[in-house]
């Protein structure tokens, strides 16, 4: 995929599959909402979940964006990197505000609301990326 193509997808998708690494090595996958910050892939979670263990121990994860039923519909974009941790209040709220705003079936007058009260509890991440890999499938089939 073309970089234009792959921002894209990262701007339209809402979840990522997001791996770390457990203490014993194995690998640890979750599903999680997003958002972008200055094109970089920002998520939140709760400060004593198993994926903000990780992080803290090994800051090295890899983000999973894919889309597509058909052999030849899917497309995806992988990002592995670092994460640098957002811990400030400010910079929480910033990220849970981003993907609130995505959410369906929060109405607008509750969601600084939910965002403030969800954000005593959480930290947030923001991906340093190292590697960015990308795959079209549609762009397998002939056209004429």
């Amino acid at each position: 995929m073309t970089d234009a193509e792959i921002a894209a997808l990262l701007g339209s998708a809402r979840k990522i599959q997001l791996a770390t690494i457990n203490p014993d090595g194995t690998p640890h996958l979750v599903t999680m909402f997003y958002t972008l910050i200055d094109g970089r892939i920002a998520f939140w979670t709760y400060r004593t979940s198993q994926k903000a263990r990780n992080l803290a121990r090994d800051p090295r994860l890899a983000c999973l964006v894919e889309d597509g039923e058909d052999y030849f519909e899917l497309r995806g974009v992988q990002v592995t990197g670092t994460v640098r941790r957002i811990e400030d209040q400010a910079g929480v709220l910033d990220i849970g505000r981003r993907i609130a705003a995505g959410l369906g079936g929060v109405p607008a007058d509750a969601l600084d609301e939910y965002v403030a009260h969800a954000a005593r509890k959480r930290v947030g991440f923001v991906v340093e990326p190292t590697r960015v890999v990308s795959w079209d499938h549609g762009k397998l089939v002939a056209t004429s």
